[in-house]
């Protein structure tokens, strides 16, 4: 007689085969088989007591580690809450695979518990598919193995994202026959390169350029992308400038590095990007804050500016800005080859007299400008401040993990990031609550490192679940709230607009200006905590945070002050309800 093992059982032994190290998630009635059998296996399950933040924490594990995370979700409210998180994810292209328990199988139609439904039976995939790679409603035992394989292939290759296994729940335990390591090995994962005829057409429009400019987003994360990056710049002398997600590629203090354009980029990097002759746009998507709600008076101006552009989603080539080189390739491989093109048709390097003299003058105004502001000694503290602080006390080889507002667009914009730092923020969907959860994935990747969560008080309210999943990993993620009492950044749009923040500031019920007590919910939580009350105290705590190595949230009191924004977005026909002529 053949021996038999539930299919939960054969699935976690093929999730070991694939080097899984940690499934985030919760529990439901749907997925509990799945749960047991990862119980005695290698793999660790985090609890996370809210799906969006088991989302999070599995998305900034899989930026950390380089390695697809893994997310295991309930049916209906437990999968829709998680929505939210994995979305963020694919629109960043983050390789996350999430396992959803579902209803029965023999049940459809007939509406059991929490299936969705009501215009449709049991068709909760349905909720995933616009921002999903792929999404797999398994109906048989059968395809089990098959469709896991193909989960993390399709996650993983060409431009990572969010893929979905659905699962009815009494396939997890039907017997199926157990998992042979290495029957559904995953295929080799290469990349398609740059052609030679494309590499070589792309260095003689380089070669021939007046004034071009390198703009990367954030797909060059790799040591030898990013030198292959450098080495292409450095011989022909090209300025870089970066999108908000590819901050932290090129070290700040780089002698040809812009920094970034668009709403939150800098005049001096605008005065690049709108002269250039040519523009080579690699693994960027020119996002409509990075591209001045692509308005030709402030950031790209194509034409008469000749685009080259390269990405590994054909979908982006010329989505935005008409292209006059496209090409579907790998952008690290890419890069390599138009830097050998370069080199064959141009051995010696190109000199540009005084550019890295002006790029120097302008990046060490930006930075002098920064530290000044930050000396302040006010107390709320000015953001200035924090920043400055959080550069001069932290290793240089922390992580800063932001959400939205000041500690996403400030640091992109003036943050001095060391060459050994880095930078992780939610990019494409500008999530709030990102940053606490995907911090505790972050640490759990890179447990030797100092992970800090730099978040507004909207977004740590947003996902206070994060401090607990810390405490109960024993991970010492620094939670670092600005805390001005308001989602600012909106508040601040509105009083430019309107002239009072309605809707955007924390009032108690006598209409008082009001917070909870972050740091009393860090200690209630076992983490340590610590609310500042002299601007010259947030340093000294901070210090003695990364010296402990504990959790630790820190409630730092900040005023209200918008992020300066040298670009343009087109919001105020949104907000004031000014729109185009019709007639």
């Amino acid at each position: 007689m053949n021996e038999t093992v539930p299919a939960s059982e054969a699935l976690v032994a093929q999730l070991e085969s694939y080097g899984v190290e940690y499934v985030f998630g919760t529990c439901g009635h749907t997925n509990i088989a799945l749960l047991d059998a990862l119980g005695p296996s290698s793999i660790e399950f985090v609890i996370a007591r809210h799906e969006q933040a088991a989302a999070h924490a599995a998305d900034g594990y899989a930026r950390a580690s380089g390695k697809p995370g893994v997310l295991l979700t309930h049916v209906g409210p437990g999968m829709m809450n998680a929505v939210t998180g994995v979305a963020t994810a694919a629109m960043d292209s983050v390789p996350l695979v999430v396992i959803s328990g579902d209803i029965p199988s023999y049940y459809y139609g007939r509406h059991p518990h929490q299936e969705v439904n009501l215009h449709a039976d049991a068709d909760q995939t349905a909720i995933y598919r616009p921002f999903c790679k792929r999404v797999w409603p398994v109906q048989r035992t059968a395809d089990l193995h098959r469709t896991l394989e193909r989960a993390f292939w399709t996650a993983t290759s060409g431009r990572p994202g969010a893929v979905l296994v659905n699962v009815p729940m009494d396939l997890f335990s039907r017997p199926v026959s157990p998992y042979v390591p290495g029957s559904h090995p995953l295929p080799d994962a290469g990349l398609p390169g740059l052609t030679e005829d494309a590499a070589r057409r792309i260095a003689e429009v380089l070669l021939a350029a007046e004034r071009p400019l390198i703009y990367f987003g954030g797909g060059l994360r790799g040591p030898e992308a990013r030198q292959a990056l450098l080495d292409l710049a450095e011989h022909l002398d090209i300025p870089l400038a970066h999108s908000l997600m590819g901050k932290g590629t090129v070290p700040d203090r780089h002698p040809l590095l812009l920094g970034m354009p668009g709403f939150w980029g800098l005049e001096s990097t605008h005065a690049h990007t709108k002269d250039a002759d040519v523009v080579l746009a690699l693994a960027t998507r020119f996002a409509e804050t990075d591209a001045s709600s692509w308005d030709a008076a402030y950031t790209w101006n194509f034409p008469p500016s000749r685009l080259l552009q390269i990405d590994i989603d054909p979908a982006e080539i010329g989505r935005n800005y008409p292209v006059e080189i496209g090409a579907v390739a790998d952008v690290a491989h890419a890069v390599r080859a138009i830097g050998t093109a370069v080199r064959a048709a141009r051995p010696e390097p190109l000199t540009r007299p005084g550019l890295r003299e002006a790029i120097a003058e302008n990046r060490e105004e930006l930075f002098a400008t920064a530290t000044e502001l930050g000396t302040s000694d006010n107390h709320p503290l000015r953001p200035q401040r924090i920043l400055a602080d959080l550069r001069a006390t932290l290793p240089a080889d922390a992580v800063l993990v932001t959400d939205v507002g000041w500690n996403k667009n400030g640091v992109a914009q003036s943050y001095d990031l060391p060459p050994e730092g880095r930078f992780i923020t939610p990019g494409g969907a500008s999530t709030m609550g990102f940053g606490p959860a995907a911090a505790v994935g972050v640490q759990m990747a890179q447990k030797q490192r100092t992970v800090v969560a730099l978040i507004g008080d909207g977004g740590m309210s947003a996902q206070l679940p994060a401090v607990p999943m810390a405490v109960e990993q024993g991970l010492p993620v620094i939670f670092a709230v600005m805390n001005n009492r308001s989602h600012g950044t909106i508040s601040d749009l509105q009083r430019s607009n309107f002239g009072r923040g309605y809707g955007c500031d924390f009032k108690d019920a006598d209409g008082e200006a009001y917070s909870p007590d972050f740091a009393a919910y860090g200690r209630s939580c076992g983490a340590d905590g610590y609310s500042i009350a002299s601007a010259d105290e947030f340093a000294k705590v901070l210090a003695l945070a990364v010296e402990r190595r504990r959790p630790a949230v820190i409630d730092i009191p900040m005023v209200n002050e918008p992020v300066p924004t040298p670009g343009h977005w087109n919001i105020n026909d949104i907000y004031q309800g000014i729109f185009p002529d019709e007639g």
